[in-house]
């Protein structure tokens, strides 16, 4: 009898950690750019949309289209790192100035938080943004910015500020997905 109430003891523990397992990743799906050399997680439903001059991969929600995630990816001179273009905070404040609020776009752009995280030989910037539009919009964004193979990749998630409480949870674990060769 104890052995057969032990069985469905492991049973029933063996099947609730592999839903947590599951429940990580679960609503996403995996992006791959094996030429550029990143790849990220992104919501399952969304869809790519092209844009000629602008970022290299954009996708956006299908029922919230301005909900969307982007890489963008700029050379960077040398053979500088993440830390030699500075902190998270300087690296923020300069992206706020020329990504996400440049002159003359009418947008106003507030850092939240910087951060810094380490995968393996790889640093990230974690930055968070509270973006206000010319319409007087509000938006939020996260950004995950990495050095690698003399670029600079900028992973961008942006959501309309009513529906960040809602996303925030989902759009942080895409950003922290982000990940470059």
């Amino acid at each position: 009898m104890w052995k057969r109430v032990a069985a469905t003891l492991l049973m029933v523990l063996s099947l609730c950690l592999t839903g947590c397992v599951a429940s990580a990743t679960s609503g996403l799906q995996s992006y791959v750019d094996a030429t550029r050399g990143y790849q990220f997680l992104y919501p399952t439903g969304w869809l790519p949309v092209k844009v000629s001059g602008g970022p290299a991969i954009v996708f956006h929600d299908i029922i919230e289209p301005s909900e969307n995630v982007s890489v963008v990816i700029n050379p960077v001179s040398g053979n500088k790192t993440l830390s030699d273009l500075g902190t998270p905070s300087d690296v923020g404040y300069q992206l706020s100035k020329s990504a996400i609020a440049p002159p003359d776009s009418g947008r106003q752009a507030e850092l939240v938080s910087a951060d810094s995280r380490q995968v393996g030989d790889k640093t990230y910037y974690i930055l968070e943004y509270a973006v206000k539009l010319p319409n007087q919009q509000e938006r939020h964004n996260l950004a995950s910015v990495a050095v690698s193979r003399g670029k600079l990749y900028t992973f961008n998630a942006s959501t309309p500020e009513p529906r960040w409480t809602k996303v925030q949870p989902l759009l942080q674990r895409v950003v922290s997905s982000f990940s470059v060769d």
